[in-house]
């Protein structure tokens, strides 16, 4: 479901919404087999998302310019994060919907966290492909085995740094345990936080979430964008 959400970028709002609604499905039964505890102390969230990382399709270079009429540089950045905010923007406005449904169909069973919860993946998601495609665009892409490489992309998106400017914590074993995913953690719980607003009734949550998930993605693009010697403000 979350590789659908990233690669829907065609997809409608109610299309969009039932792709969410069913990612929320699978992942309340995940989190009933981790328990109320890693729940509420975003240890299964944290989970999830490592878990997800390295299925994000990330482009390269060459591919990304091919996909932008060969643009290059700052262009080429500003139009990746141009694609990212509407993409993130997208599953607020989608998020927004569910709850509208949910709100008029409560049997729906899809409760609150779960669904932030959702939410809070398909846009790490996208931010993450996001980060790691600015770094091909610049020429600074992640080495390493695919392990080592996606754990640097989610270190950058935790520390919302280029790695030019990350020295250490590039490695998965130090972002499954220790310092690195206790910081991962807490980005992630703050995410959810933000993500909180779709849940509010009618399309209230849809407009809020869309504002906002756009919003934070350029920020994320635009630091990113700066630490890898862009000019993007």
């Amino acid at each position: 479901m979350v590789l659908r959400l990233i690669e829907g970028t065609r997809l409608d709002n109610r299309a969009r919404a039932g792709l969410l609604g069913k990612l929320a499905v699978g992942l309340a039964a995940s989190s009933r087999r981790a328990g109320a505890l890693a729940v509420a102390s975003g240890r299964w969230l944290t989970d999830t998302v490592i878990d997800f990382a390295p299925h994000v399709p990330i482009r390269d270079a060459a591919t990304l310019r091919a996909h932008h009429d060969g643009k290059i540089g700052d262009e080429l950045a500003a139009a990746l994060i141009d694609a990212a905010a509407h993409a993130t923007g997208a599953v607020g406005a989608a998020g927004g919907l569910v709850s509208s449904l949910e709100f008029a169909a409560p049997p729906l069973l899809l409760t609150s966290p779960v669904q932030v919860a959702a939410e809070t993946v398909a846009v790490v998601a996208l931010e993450l492909k996001l980060v790691a495609e600015l770094h091909e665009a610049y020429g600074y892409p992640a080495t390493g085995t695919p392990a080592m490489r996606t754990a640097a992309y989610l270190g950058a998106w935790t520390r919302r740094r280029g790695l030019e400017r990350l020295k250490s914590g590039n490695s998965l074993p130090g972002l499954v345990s220790g310092a690195a995913r206790r910081s991962l953690r807490n980005r992630l719980m703050r995410r959810a936080g933000e993500n909180t607003v779709t849940i509010m009734p009618f399309m209230t949550g849809a407009v809020a979430g869309a504002t906002i998930n756009a919003r934070e993605t350029r920020k994320l693009g635009a630091q990113i964008a700066r630490d890898l010697g862009g000019a993007l403000t």
